[in-house]
């Protein structure tokens, strides 16, 4: 697999994808939200933190703050002791408040839809942009979170550690139809099986697609 062309590696990939389907069909974004403005504060209040902690704060937040334009109006102290269990919470509270601000001011309150214009919000990087972009808006997108960034290194689709280059490699490989789902299928494989920082290779339906995975299991079982 190391010495692949881009062809055979994109082959590869849609292969690794069918199979993930098979695996895991209910695979999905894991925050709970009902619009755009929801996504991006979960997605915020995410940050080091568990999704399931998030989804169990954001029900008495959402109904506390039920606009983007109550959230730009935040006391900040009384928004962080509602945040508070999700950790970070003082840098966390002044991101949705001044994201929610701009938002107000610059955007007519409402959350744009493309990454080049998510990104020039505060608490807004490029991850958080494309799930925005991908997840709440439909739009071919490239999330590179930690399970992303893990598990594609392992696969042998990128060598880079920096997201935006990740996300680069990755675009060279996926069809944009399979973009922002290629994010839940690898996320819900990262936390089932491809661990770190040991991944369970013995127990991976992808084991013979991944040259980690074929290495590890070919050391496992030398004599």
């Amino acid at each position: 697999m190391s010495d692949e062309n881009l062809s055979e590696k994109r082959e590869r990939l849609l292969k690794i994808i069918e199979i993930l389907k098979r695996e895991y069909p209910d695979a999905k974004c894991t925050l709970d939200f009902r619009s755009p403005h929801e996504l991006l504060v979960a997605a915020i209040l995410a940050a080091q933190c568990t999704d399931e902690r998030v989804n169990q704060v954001t029900p008495g937040l959402f109904a506390k703050y039920p606009s983007i334009e109550a959230f730009a109006k935040a006391d900040q102290h009384e928004l962080e002791e509602a945040i508070k269990p999700t950790g970070f919470f003082r840098n966390k509270a002044k991101a949705i408040i001044e994201s929610a601000q701009v938002i107000c001011e610059q955007y007519g309150g409402k959350v744009p839809d493309t990454v080049e214009e998510l990104i020039k919000i505060p608490g807004i990087g490029r991850k958080t942009a494309n799930l925005i972009a991908g997840v709440a808006y439909g739009k071919p997108a490239v999330i590179v979170d930690t399970h992303v960034r893990r598990v594609t290194a392992r696969l042998g689709f990128t060598k880079e550690t920096d997201p935006a280059k990740i996300e680069s490699d990755l675009w060279e490989l996926l069809p944009p139809e399979e973009a922002t789902h290629f994010n839940h299928l690898i996320v819900a494989h990262g936390r089932a099986v491809c661990k770190a920082p040991k991944p369970l290779c013995h127990a991976c339906v992808i084991a013979e697609l991944c040259p980690e995975g074929k290495k590890r299991l070919s050391e496992r079982f030398a004599v």
